[in-house]
């Protein structure tokens, strides 16, 4: 522990010793911040770091209270929880034991917007180089905002490179389609290409492993099942599901089914049709929760 301040001496700590990303440093650094502030509130008076060895269940959850109260979901409440026991165990405070947010489990439902980012960011927040984090992050964002499966994105090569505004991928059955690439996905994989340690061109894969071999699915999905359970988010919750959500929002959003069919590379429209009843389910519970005689 520094003489700096408490929040500023936590960033450095995991910059400096857990090399997270600086995303993570500053988000974190922005919680200590909010714990520290509300504790004066809370207790009346200034609060140092030995007096984080007081805090109590009944404080912590007053503090994530506050915070859902000021807008925060499951999984942003899960991931504060996440950084101020981070905070705690850098100040030597046992933290008390509080459970984190729940997602409801039923049928399945595709991952929402903020959900998909959060959980992308917490698996890249655990990664024990910055150069894997933005790895993990591109990865997820390829799912995620491309639609394409784990295994048609582990089978990428460095020959995609440079990005365009379109990517050709190589699906079941060998066949071949073209996905537009949005700017926030282009931007991260390009990032990550300029972080990795490895060269990346030809017939190379584009997503190594820590030792430069391809990088393992198992890998990925490993990461994700640590970072739901951690955010409280669904067991259905899985690199998958991040396609699933793709198609699901696409459709919600007009999207014509001849014309996912194809991002998706179904050899069957009979494939595409069940995200029209995930669709659906999502109306009815929109109906149930919002009509007064529902």
């Amino acid at each position: 522990m520094t003489d700096a301040p408490l929040p500023i001496a936590f960033a450095r700590h995991l910059a400096r010793d857990r090399r997270r990303s600086a995303h993570t440093v500053r988000a974190y650094q922005a919680t200590a911040e909010r714990l520290l502030a509300f504790l004066r509130l809370h207790w009346g008076g200034p609060v140092a770091a030995a007096d984080l060895s007081r805090v109590s269940q009944a404080d912590l959850r007053a503090f994530l209270a506050a915070r859902r109260e000021a807008g925060l979901g499951n999984a942003s409440t899960a991931r504060e929880l996440s950084a101020v026991r981070a905070l705690m165990a850098f100040a030597g405070a046992p933290p008390p034991r509080v459970s984190g947010p729940r997602v409801k489990k039923g049928v399945p439902r595709p991952i929402a917007p903020a959900e998909a980012v959060a959980l992308a960011e917490e698996v890249a927040e655990d990664a024990r180089e910055p150069w894997i984090a933005a790895r993990d992050w591109a990865v997820l964002l390829l799912l995620y905002g491309a639609g394409l499966r784990i295994g048609e994105a582990m089978a990428l090569t460095g020959g995609v490179m440079p990005l365009g505004d379109t990517l050709r991928v190589m699906g079941k059955r060998a066949k071949v389609r073209v996905v537009p690439l949005l700017p926030a996905v282009r931007d991260a994989i390009q990032a990550y290409a300029a972080a990795c340690p490895y060269p990346l061109s030809g017939e190379a894969p584009l997503f190594r492993g820590a030792r430069g071999g391809p990088l393992s699915p198992a890998i990925i999905r490993r990461s994700v099942r640590a970072a739901r359970v951690r955010l409280g988010l669904s067991e259905r919750t899985t690199p998958h599901a991040l396609r699933h959500s793709f198609a699901t929002h696409l459709l919600g959003r007009g999207a014509d089914l001849r014309a996912l069919q194809e991002l998706l590379g179904h050899a069957s429209l009979a494939s595409t049709q069940i995200y029209t009843a995930v669709d659906a389910a999502h109306l009815l519970d929109v109906y149930r929760n919002a009509h007064p005689r529902a």
